[in-house]
């Protein structure tokens, strides 16, 4: 009978203790969750609104600040974003990534995938692939009939250089040039 009170009382013991951690310890993990929803949120809205300012290189510093914050549902929407800065700034492969980063986001997120569909389209318009960035336009453009495709999708292509440059500057190319030939002359003359 003792053995039976000792058990009992030992259960209860057990779940109160089990209860107590529950109540401690899942709040505070719950709270850091918050605290980097909260964050990357923060960060998130910083880099449009540097980007908005023109502050690019700040803006995808700030996107890539929320994004190490690792917060699953922030992700798709950041990377939409970062998509959009890295091509203002001319980093048109990474812009292909993140909007694929964000197109690969599954659930209801027409904005999103919208504003990635025409990131993405940006930049395979200044990489000269004019047809696959018609395509991405218009898929922005099904999902947000506000997103109009450029009118010239050739107007912002980056040229992509066909020829080497030399890597010196005209005016010192010029110069061996002539150095060239004077000294050749000069040679030429001292054989006779």
């Amino acid at each position: 009978m003792k053995s039976r009170r000792y058990l009992i009382a030992g259960s209860l013991i057990a779940v109160l203790i089990i209860a107590l951690v529950l109540l401690v310890i899942l709040p505070s993990k719950s709270t850091d969750t918050s605290m980097k929803f909260t964050d990357a949120g923060a960060l998130y809205s910083k880099s449009v609104d540097l980007a908005n300012e023109g502050k690019y290189k700040e803006a995808l510093q700030a996107a890539d600040q929320a994004l190490a914050l690792n917060v699953s549902s922030l992700m798709p929407v950041i990377q939409a974003n970062r998509a959009g800065i890295l091509t203002v700034i001319g980093r048109y492969d990474e812009a292909l990534m993140a909007a694929d980063a964000a197109l690969a986001s599954e659930g209801n997120l027409t904005t999103t995938h919208s504003i990635a569909w025409y990131n993405k389209g940006d930049a395979l318009r200044h990489l000269g692939r004019v047809d696959e960035a018609k395509t991405a336009f218009a898929r922005a453009q099904a999902l947000d009939p506000t997103l109009l495709p450029p009118n010239d999708m050739t107007a912002f292509v980056t040229p992509q250089s066909t020829t080497a440059k030399s890597p010196l500057p005209w005016f010192l190319a010029a110069g061996a040039l002539a150095l060239v030939f004077l000294t050749g002359g000069v040679l030429h003359r001292a054989r006779r």
